[in-house]
């Protein structure tokens, strides 16, 4: 059983048996290939969550009233992509187990990977809704398959064709939209098509991945790789909001904050609340 951590997500203080939910931070970004820096994500979207309210307007909830935990950040070794792969595998793998649903809080893209892996494990017909500005389906970036821009691919690789959503991408060489139109479902720039898809999926199990570099960086300029030409901040409320609160999300993640990119903060306060929404929607 796992223990609370002392410092948490704002009302994120349940005991691990009551717990629906248990939050755990992966801070590792050793595969970043622009600006490294998301591996103090977690604990900045940890400690600055106390600056917004339990409470949301725009769902009538609030984070008082519902079980979650936060475990608190692995220790995870910083120059070992398939170590910490390991670990964030078996953290994951531990929740589930316990009929739990695990939310890993990045660090780079590439921490999802360990999720994944304990998810499809479990859950053999899983799909996966990706949001995010990059494709992130090369099968390799300068000779390394365990990386950041790899990490969709590492999952098709786990899950197959027509498992996996791309919403927002707006960025990937020529060879990886080429690929994806055969392996994948994206839809580039926008959110179009999320609310049919939540009814074709209905009770099938999903992993939501979150790649925060889906806003447009006038919104989010807190991340590693920015991509100009993203969505707004309520675009993206609502369409996590929509999955969460839809779809059958046996277990999720929110990556890519590199906080001191933005001394103004605004970037973490972005991030919080979309862990708020999520979390509330979850329930």
């Amino acid at each position: 059983m796992l223990n609370k951590n002392t410092e948490v997500f704002m009302a994120c203080e349940a005991d691990y048996s009551e717990a629906q939910t248990v939050l755990f931070g992966a801070p590792f970004d050793s595969t970043t290939s622009y600006r490294p820096g998301t591996r103090f994500g977690s604990a900045a979207i940890r400690r600055e969550s106390y600056g917004v309210e339990t409470y949301s307007p725009y769902q009538d909830r609030d984070l008082e009233e519902i079980a979650v935990m936060d475990s608190g950040d692995l220790e995870l070794p910083f120059g070992d992509p398939r170590e910490a792969l390991s670990q964030i595998e078996a953290r994951a793998a531990e929740i589930l187990a316990d009929g739990k649903r695990p939310f890993l809080i990045g660090g780079e893209h590439l921490v999802t990977l360990g999720a994944v892996r304990a998810a499809a494990r479990q859950y053999p017909d899983l799909h996966i809704v990706h949001f995010d500005a990059h494709a992130d389906l090369r099968d390799e970036y300068l000779g390394v398959q365990l990386s950041h821009a790899c990490v969709l691919h590492r999952c098709w690789e786990l899950v197959g064709d027509g498992h996996i959503h791309q919403f927002g991408i707006r960025s990937g060489i020529r060879e990886e939209f080429a690929w994806g139109a055969a392996h994948v479902e994206t839809q580039k720039f926008t959110f179009d098509g999320l609310e049919a898809l939540t009814e074709r999926l209905a009770e099938k199990p999903v992993y939501f991945t979150l790649d925060l570099d889906v806003l447009d960086p006038s919104v989010f300029p807190g991340t590693g790789t920015p991509e100009p030409g993203g969505v707004s901040f309520d675009a993206l409320r609502a369409a996590a909001t929509l999955v969460c609160s839809k779809m059958n999300v046996v277990a999720c993640d929110v990556n890519e904050l590199s906080p001191h990119y933005d001394l103004s903060g605004i970037s973490t306060a972005a991030a919080c609340k979309i862990v708020r929404e999520m979390l509330l929607a979850l329930q």
